[in-house]
């Protein structure tokens, strides 16, 4: 999985078992349908957790930084309509991070994803990055792996609170994340275990904290697949 872009929208969330089926429809048929529709988003895509039978991972790939503060996006964000207003405040534990690319490896679209969230020792920024850079180079292209990926949080100075964080509530963000994508499940978590274990990446200039999560592909659309259903 390549990413499509210079910038994304990382997010987490927890939707309880009895609104999972009015969720995929809600954000398959409409949310997905009118993000896509914004200019500059390039790809969406829907996780399904494989540890958490509640949890939910969504990227979305943008065309660059700018589009985080573009009119576009953020009337959307201040406009949720009645179905989106409804269902919002059913995203639980919400974890939403806009981010800028840091380092992008590999292609094609993947059904397993792996998301580690970390944080840089203060003053090892710069190593970390150019470490972390350096190893998914390495695993993109490995037997069972498609993509690697960095993306490091950098919410814009001008952001406040939209109409859909409101409906919400507050926002957690996490800083620096890790994608790792694959077509097969084993080397994926196999992967993070050893070569992306909290050691390793401690010993890369991490803190201690290490968030890591296993996910499988829901869904995903891009602009041109909104253009073929109108």
């Amino acid at each position: 999985m390549s990413l499509l872009g210079k910038a994304a929208v990382a997010m987490w969330w927890n939707t309880r078992p009895e609104q999972r089926s009015e969720f995929g429809d809600w954000h398959s048929h409409e949310h997905f349908p009118e993000r896509m529709s914004i200019p500059g988003f390039r790809r969406g895509s829907r996780w399904t957790s494989t540890r958490d039978p509640e949890g939910f991972f969504v990227l979305y790939e943008l065309e660059n930084y700018e589009i985080l503060t573009s009119r576009g996006y953020l009337d959307r964000l201040n406009a949720p309509t009645v179905w989106s207003t409804k269902m919002m405040p059913h995203h639980l534990n919400m974890v939403r991070s806009q981010c800028r690319v840091g380092a992008s490896f590999g292609g094609g679209i993947a059904t397993s994803l792996a998301t580690i969230r970390l944080t840089p020792e203060a003053g090892r920024e710069a190593v970390l990055e150019a470490t972390v850079a350096g190893t998914l180079r390495e695993l993109a292209s490995k037997p069972g792996l498609t993509g690697a990926h960095l993306l490091i949080t950098d919410t814009p100075n001008t952001s406040v609170p939209t109409t859909e964080q409101r409906i919400r509530g507050a926002d957690r963000a996490a800083d620096w994340i890790i994608l790792l994508s694959g077509y097969d499940p084993e080397v994926v978590e196999l992967v993070v275990s050893n070569k992306l274990a909290t050691s390793a990446l401690r010993n890369m200039g991490a803190q201690e904290q290490v968030t890591a999560g296993q996910y499988r592909l829901a869904f995903t659309m891009t602009p041109q697949d909104v253009v073929a259903t109108t």
